[in-house]
């Protein structure tokens, strides 16, 4: 009966609910929640240290900020020495050897590291003091000693080489420096001649001048308090010496005139390094802000931005196309949209970039992604709350940035307020394509014909052409000429001999390769066996267990991906049989349609250009005659996808010259296997293609 009654009451209550509630009307927003942010406790050191602490019982744990918030540095004929100074740092102190330092630091489960106007140092809140004082002296009385400078040289020098043929790193290089120009600090470039200008008294140097307390901030956050924080902090950095940065000038960087493409010859390049970008001025305290990010988002800030659903999802030209833009007190920052794309697509995927641009210029972005993206920011904003670093970094923005005390307070009830209106006010004012830099870095034998006929807004866009270090060059010139008497077979003819001549390598029954490469911090183990019996096995391992392997055996052949198998059809195993013999140019000196298709530099080196099938491209040194690279063109899902395989140092094995580097490009991913061991005519069997 009791159950009857209360089911009546119910009943009834839900009935004048719905009564009062008119359903034909979307009901309004409430008002944004209050955020209450618990404010970190502060205090400062004569020196000029700022300190803040954050008490948080949840974990016994405490990290250790340093932050120190220098103008930009000008580095000029001597850039490289921020970066020795940093990795230098926290090698020790002058009380305490390296390795003495580092095993302490290990054994207590702790972590410090430096970067040229930073520390981090993190261990469980039992070690906190020892970390706080390790950190201290590190910073303090750094070990700045001849052999480790003459150690990280050798490294920074050898990242530098690295970098020469790296097509990205070269693209952002470039666009920074035609940005902000190379006598800026944002723009100026880091070099082999730089490097060798710095002497180990020019790292102390720069270290007394800027790694100084006067604009420095300590956060110390965790299972600590406060009273012991003050005293400990007190006790180990009051030592640090009161100083204040030299003041430094340099021009104003200002945008390019004219709307314009700038172009950067990489003949090496498998896919194009495209980035519209020019100066704003922006920073956190001002207005329209939040607007800023509010239309970047929309734009490009990721896989639901613009410029992501066209140039991908809709032309399928890039596999992500993304805008950002920064803030800075002290300079400009740059607004960039950028996509890395396949060649063929190089001068559409600048047309599409500036389109969208244009639009959220010109037309207002729809109600349904304001919306989306206002949750978005609620969400990152919300989710950020739980963790105490939130409240530290907020606290550390107000006092570098000049906010208002209550910015974060407000920050959700100022995303909401957003208005369609104020984010295209925000793109009209940050975002342009009236005076934009076009920055491309890509193979220009391939893509500079129809780069040079991009029209946008009826007007043709001019192409001028810089190099790897941004000074300006000539159109390069592809049409170097093939001397008399030189043919696809003298090529092929060429080769065969460069690596140990024809007899040689027709004796060759068998070869295995084993080699390996670093993914993600994980080793990847490339085997590979080819016999002259049409028989060739490759297995791609990871952690020793296989993820791709492809065996033919004669007329026989599969494929396993991830456990599953798949026989080859007739029409693969024909094409995997090239691939089988051990010296491939060995055939080719048969096949009557391959063509010598001119001369291109690959890297610094000029290449004969030999087509073999419709899909492969092989390049040869034109001095050495030693394969440089092979391109070869799939379909996969839809999209044609070029992959790109670079062969360098050469060993002898057996009296035959081996690559012993093979740098495999496949869109975004690039792997280089460095070859363990070769084995010629022995380490394979019949087992081995079963």
């Amino acid at each position: 009966m009791k159950k009857n009654i209360l089911f009546a009451i119910l009943t009834l209550f839900f009935t004048i609910s719905y009564a009062q509630i008119d359903r034909t009307q979307q009901p309004k927003p409430g008002p944004a929640p209050q955020i209450n942010l618990e404010e970190p406790n502060t205090f400062e050191l004569k020196n000029g240290l700022k300190v803040m602490v954050v008490e948080n019982r949840k974990l016994p744990r405490v990290s250790i900020q340093l932050d120190i918030d220098n103008p930009p540095i000008l580095e000029g004929e001597k850039a490289g020495v921020s970066g020795l100074m940093s990795s230098m740092l926290g090698n020790g102190s002058t009380t305490i050897p390296k390795d003495d330092f580092n095993e302490e630091v290990d054994f207590l489960g702790a972590r410090i590291n430096f970067g040229s106007q930073s520390a981090f140092a993190s261990s469980l809140s039992k070690y906190f003091p020892r970390i706080l004082e390790l950190m201290a002296d590190a910073a303090i009385n750094p070990n700045f000693t001849a052999e480790e400078f003459e150690k990280e040289k050798a490294k920074l020098l050898t990242g530098l080489k690295a970098e020469e043929n790296d097509v990205s790193a070269i693209a952002n290089r470039v666009q920074r420096a035609l940005a902000y120009g190379t006598k800026h600090p944002y723009g100026e470039i880091t070099s082999e001649a730089t490097v060798n200008n710095v002497t180990l008294l020019d790292v102390e140097e720069f270290y007394r001048d800027y790694f100084v307390p006067a604009n420095a901030y300590l956060v110390v956050i965790g299972d600590i308090n406060f009273e012991e924080v003050k005293e400990l902090v007190t006790k180990a950095f009051t030592p640090w010496t009161k100083a204040t940065p030299p003041s430094l000038s340099y021009t104003k960087p200002t945008d390019a005139q004219y709307t314009q493409i700038n172009f950067v010859d990489m003949p090496n390049a498998v896919q194009s390094e495209v980035a519209v970008q020019s100066l704003v001025e922006l920073q956190m305290k001002d207005d329209d802000y939040l607007p800023a990010l509010v239309a970047n988002q929309i734009l490009g800030g990721g896989g639901e931005g613009r410029l992501f659903l066209n140039l991908r999802e809709d032309k399928g030209y890039t596999y992500g196309s993304y805008s950002s833009i920064g803030n800075d007190k002290y300079q400009p920052v740059r607004f960039t949209a950028e996509a890395q794309v396949r060649n063929q697509v190089t001068d559409s995927s600048v047309v599409e970039i500036l389109s969208e641009i244009d639009r959220i210029v010109n037309e207002p972005v729809t109600d349904e992604e304001l919306k989306n993206t206002k949750a978005k920011y609620v969400g990152r904003f919300v989710m950020a709350l739980e963790r105490p670093q939130t409240i530290a970094n907020y606290a550390l923005n107000i006092q570098k940035e000049g906010l208002s005390k209550d910015f974060y307070k407000t920050y959700l009830e100022r995303i909401n307020a957003i208005t369609t209106e104020d984010v295209q006010k925000a793109a009209k004012k940050y975002f342009t394509t009236n005076n934009a830099r076009i920055v491309v870095a890509g193979k220009g034998s391939e893509v500079l014909e129809n780069l040079e006929k991009v029209s946008f807004n009826e007007k043709t866009v001019p192409v001028l052409y810089y190099d790897k270090v941004a000074s300006k060059t000539e159109k390069p010139d592809y049409n170097s000429a093939i001397p008399e008497g030189i043919t696809a077979t003298t090529v092929i003819e060429k080769y065969l001999e460069a690596i140990g001549g024809k007899s040689k390598l027709e004796a060759v029954e068998s070869y295995a390769m084993l080699a390996e490469a670093e993914m993600q911090g994980m080793k990847l183990e490339l085997e590979m066996k080819k016999t002259s019996k049409e028989q060739f096995m490759q297995d791609v391992r990871m952690m020793g267990n296989s993820m791709q392997k492809q065996v033919i055996d004669g007329d026989r052949g599969y494929m396993m991906a991830q456990g599953q198998r798949k026989d080859l059809t007739e029409e693969e195993i024909t094409a995997l049989k090239e691939e089988s013999a051990a010296f491939p140019e060995l055939n080719y000196l048969f096949a009557g349609d391959i063509t010598l298709e001119g001369i291109e530099a690959v890297g610094d080196k000029k290449a004969y250009k030999l087509k073999i099938t419709d899909e492969k491209t092989v390049f040869y040194d034109v001095e050495s005659g030693l394969k440089l690279q092979e391109v070869t063109v799939q379909e996969m899902q839809g999209q044609t996808v070029q992959q790109n395989m670079m062969l360098s140092d050469y060993k002898v094995v057996s009296g035959i010259l081996f690559p012993f580097k093979l740098s495999q490009t496949m869109g975004p991913q690039k792997f280089d296997f460095i070859v363990k061991e070769i084995k010629v005519n022995e380490g394979v069997s019949a087992a081995d293609f079963e």
